[in-house]
């Protein structure tokens, strides 16, 4: 869990961001811990993929849909969202979201607080090495509390 500290006034252009790719996946980092102070963090899925039921024991998390179809779980209820759709998963319930349309879409997701942009840095890394796989998966999701349930 990150600290929360005051933030000094950010901006980001609109194309703007930290971009990672591991794998068929590409998410920018919009804002981060170190510019919310710690409050929380906001990244985009650009390469949208499907992610499998799973538990977040640190962070709570708001998905905004900005393109195309999706479906998310939470805990034992089904959501479909579409462009403007908001849904929120509290930390500790298990869920998912799928694309209705394969690899279509794209969805803005705020965690709070903020820290999950590491799991993501972890795994670019990973793939830069050229080592991304299961273990590095299981490395980082140790890492930032995340369980994967299938």
């Amino acid at each position: 869990m990150t600290l929360r500290t005051a933030a000094a006034a950010y901006e980001l252009e609109a194309e703007g961001g930290e971009r990672l790719r591991f794998g068929e996946v590409e998410v920018v980092v919009k804002a981060s811990a170190d510019t919310t102070g710690g409050a929380f963090t906001i990244f985009e899925e650009n390469e949208p993929v499907d992610t499998p039921l799973h538990v977040h024991e640190n962070e709570d998390e708001l998905f905004y849909v900005l393109e195309g179809e999706h479906v998310f779980q939470v805990g034992d209820q089904e959501f479909r969202a579409g462009p403007g759709g908001l849904v929120f998963a509290p930390r500790g319930v298990p869920h998912a979201q799928r694309r209705v349309v394969p690899r279509t879409g794209r969805i803005l997701v705020l965690t709070s607080p903020a820290g999950l942009e590491g799991f993501f840095r972890e795994l670019a890394e990973a793939d830069r090495a050229g080592a991304i796989g299961p273990d590095p998966y299981a490395r980082a999701s140790k890492n930032y509390g995340i369980t994967w349930l299938n």
